[in-house]
């Protein structure tokens, strides 16, 4: 095994896309998930058993995992924890809640294993061609994964945030900037629909992505799934996992006023009980950029419920080493 070889535990959308990343830029994988998995390629090795994944990876061992945040994590940290030594190295690549992600880290470091959580952005897409990672960890740690994030990133796309918690803290608010965005483009496409003349609005999204103060990527999924669905033809249902809402109570116990942030998650939840054309632009968008589904999904308001398992922790000041 190089020791270029890293181990990805969760195989679905993310983990599995960035398995395949990986084997076309050259690194190993050992994965491993329940179920039989999706087909990787060449390069690729599955474990059985997360036993067989830590024993087919080269010292120090690195983990990456990409599951739904939740208790699921502290019960497949625990799983580790028993599997792995001293030096090994686990990074939490989900939407793990960041106060979350500093108790893990210190628990893990009691038994002499690095946790580093990395907040991952760019969705489906990214994970095929190119990621966006913000890393929060100890120095140690976070030197041992950061030559494979950065084969895995876009060029430019990686950051060490800091210390225990900051790469998924910059994550959240990189989300909330997100919903804000969102919020935003949909209130526009709905003026736009609701003009007493019948606009043409495919072409004046395809005209904004060129040259204007808004052109984004955001729009460029916009056009495409409004062309894709003939209109604004999906349900007006935006459901997500939660974790924007946690960025709100945080700003409030921070007593950072976060205004669009906050008004963009009460309209998300509203969409959840009226029609309108903004929730499906926005639906519209998180689908292109994440594959999130159209309307209600069980599976995504299971994860809102019970991703973030711990309550608010109080930021240290300082970069941690």
């Amino acid at each position: 095994m190089s020791s270029s070889t890293f181990g990805i535990v969760g195989l679905g959308r993310m983990g599995g896309n960035l398995a395949r990343l990986a084997v076309r830029r050259g690194l190993g994988v050992v994965g491993y998930a329940q179920g039989p998995g999706p087909r990787i390629g060449a390069g690729f090795r599955r474990a059985r058993s997360l036993a067989e994944l830590c024993r087919r990876l080269p010292r120090p061992r690195r983990i990456l995992l990409y599951v739904p945040a939740g208790p699921v994590v502290d019960e497949l940290l625990g799983d580790l924890a028993a599997l792995l030594a001293r030096g090994d190295v686990i990074a939490d690549g989900g939407n793990s809640y960041w106060g979350d992600s500093i108790r893990r880290e210190a628990a893990l470091a009691r038994h002499g294993i690095d946790f580093i959580d990395v907040g991952t952005s760019g969705g489906v897409e990214g994970a095929t061609s190119g990621a966006c990672f913000m890393a929060g960890g100890r120095a140690r740690g976070v030197r041992q994964f950061a030559p494979i994030l950065k084969r895995l990133a876009v060029p430019g796309g990686y950051v060490h945030a800091g210390g225990p918690g900051t790469g998924h803290f910059v994550k959240l608010v990189h989300n909330g900037i997100e919903f804000g965005m969102l919020q935003a483009i949909g209130e526009g496409v709905a003026l736009l629909a609701s003009h007493p003349s019948r606009l043409s609005i495919g072409d004046v999204l395809a005209c904004w992505r060129h040259g204007s103060v808004i052109r984004s990527w955001l729009l460029d999924l916009l056009e495409a799934q409004y062309r894709r669905q003939g209109g604004l033809g999906v349900p007006p249902i935006v459901d997500d996992t939660g974790e924007v809402n946690w960025l709100v109570d945080d700003a409030m116990r921070l007593e950072v006023p976060v205004p669009v942030i906050a008004q963009s998650v009460m309209q998300l939840i509203a969409s959840r009980d009226r029609h309108g054309d903004a929730a499906r632009a926005i639906a519209m968008m998180r689908h292109g950029f994440g594959g999130h589904p159209f309307g209600r999904d069980a599976r995504v308001e299971r994860e809102r419920r019970t991703g973030r398992v711990g309550g608010f922790v109080a930021p240290a000041r300082g970069r941690a080493s």
